[in-house]
């Protein structure tokens, strides 16, 4: 089994910045990619961003160019360096994996913009 954890979730003003960071521990034997997912109240949840384990990488059109996201393989971590943050930016952010094709997700962290 994989356990994936969140943190860097707080509060922001519109404007700002926030760095996320999703730590990977358990039985992980290889990977192909990782990604961060939102979920905005009331909204289904959304992929925000993925990368690849050879360093490919895919945005929503609604953060990018804003949003950055990277890995360190050795670490087991992927990180969300998110700029410019805007109201509707705010959600819960979840990070996700595929190992040994099953999925798994992190518990969430929450990210407020708000003045």
């Amino acid at each position: 089994q994989v356990q994936l954890v969140e943190s860097g979730g707080g509060l922001v003003q519109p404007g700002g910045s926030l760095k996320l960071s999703c730590a990977a521990s358990g039985s992980i034997f290889s990977w192909n990619a990782m990604d961060w997912y939102r979920q905005a109240p009331g909204k289904q949840r959304e992929l925000v961003a993925r990368i690849t384990s050879g360093g490919n990488t895919n945005y929503a059109d609604s953060v990018k160019d804003r949003f950055t996201i990277s890995r360190d393989n050795a670490k087991n971590t992927v990180s969300l360096q998110m700029n410019s943050l805007k109201i509707e930016d705010t959600a819960v952010y979840y990070c996700h994996t595929v190992s040994q094709r099953r999925d798994y997700w992190g518990q969430g962290t929450q990210v407020t913009v708000a003045s």
